[in-house]
């Protein structure tokens, strides 16, 4: 045996490594949110596609200006700002006009992600940020018949709203359609088919990208809390961007917590929020701030749930 058989090298943890890699990651993201898109193009039509590949085209534009402009490596070729971008373009009506696509790509781009140091480091995910801004910015742009299509003669509030509003209940829509998206449900972008959404969902798990706890927990949640708000779980679980936030967003690797004890109150959390802003807040839906409160406390959250540093006692209390 020769000395460099006997070499012993010594470095820093992690010692172990996935071959995963940022790259490999978002492309599976954008491969799960592929039956979506199918969806949103078959009930939507076209405008619907526009409206993706203007988001992904201004999020990627803007990463690479932005870091250009801040001396840093262009990271585009990691394909997270397409990520944002199909999931910011998810989060908005069919009547969103351009320019408002426009302004809330620049914003989660560049305020929420660039801003704050870039990927890993942004304190919320930037497409729901994104959404949240246009939102408080532009409600009659984001609300009521903006997700109703022009050319459908025969109009209706989304199943949400007809619940918030006391409307009309014998419009809404049925359990199957609710889940299948294919007909007379209308919502986001993205948010139109539970199945769809479901399918990305498993995809996401069998390549290990996410795992269960997050949006089994989270779904669960507002199961379990809908028949003691008197609501048909069923329709509370396929209305909204309930799923597209449970497996897409509130997953997200940087804003989530890392431990397990931690991502089980994170995503109780974020049903519990759901529920009570659907039920009592302001507005018929309430995954995005819901998601984005919890984004904020997952720092609170690490700090009580970090694990026991092993070879170390712990503190007795004097």
């Amino acid at each position: 045996m020769d000395n460099k058989d006997m070499m012993l090298t010594v470095s820093s943890s992690p010692h172990i490594r996935a071959k995963a890699t940022t790259s490999s990651i978002m492309r599976d993201v954008v491969i799960a949110l592929i039956p979506a898109l199918a969806v949103a193009a078959y009930v939507f039509g076209a405008k619907a596609l526009l409206i993706v590949a203007l988001c992904v085209a201004t999020c990627v534009a803007s990463e690479a200006i932005t870091e250009r402009i801040m001396h840093r490596d262009v990271t585009v070729g990691d394909w997270s700002a397409v990520v944002t971008g199909i999931l910011l373009a998810f989060n908005l009506p069919i009547q969103a006009p351009w320019w408002m696509c426009v302004v809330g790509c620049v914003f989660a781009i560049v305020v929420v992600k660039q801003l704050f140091g870039g990927l890993g480091h942004n304190f919320v995910n930037p497409a729901l940020a994104g959404r949240a801004f246009l939102l408080s910015s532009w409600p009659t742009h984001m609300t009521g018949t903006a997700f109703i299509p022009l050319t459908d003669t025969v109009t209706s509030a989304t199943p949400l709203g007809i619940l918030k509003e006391g409307g009309n209940l014998s419009k809404l829509p049925s359990d199957l359609n609710m889940f299948l998206g294919l007909h007379g449900v209308y919502g986001a972008i993205g948010e139109i088919s539970a199945l769809a959404l479901l399918i990305g969902g498993v995809y996401l798990l069998i390549r290990k990208v996410i795992n269960w706890r997050i949006p089994v927990i989270y779904i669960g949640t507002v199961a379990i809390l809908s028949p003691l708000f008197k609501q048909d779980p069923i329709f509370m679980i396929c209305s909204g961007g309930l799923m597209l936030g449970a497996i897409f967003m509130a997953t997200d690797y940087v804003t989530s917590p890392t431990t397990a004890k931690g991502q089980v109150i994170y995503a109780v959390g974020c049903g519990l929020m759901t529920m009570f802003i659907r039920m009592f807040g302001g507005y018929p839906e309430g995954v995005s701030y819901s998601i984005l409160l919890m984004n904020v406390a997952t720092p609170l959250i690490e700090r009580f749930t970090r694990p026991r540093v092993y070879g170390y006692a712990k503190e007795k209390s004097e």
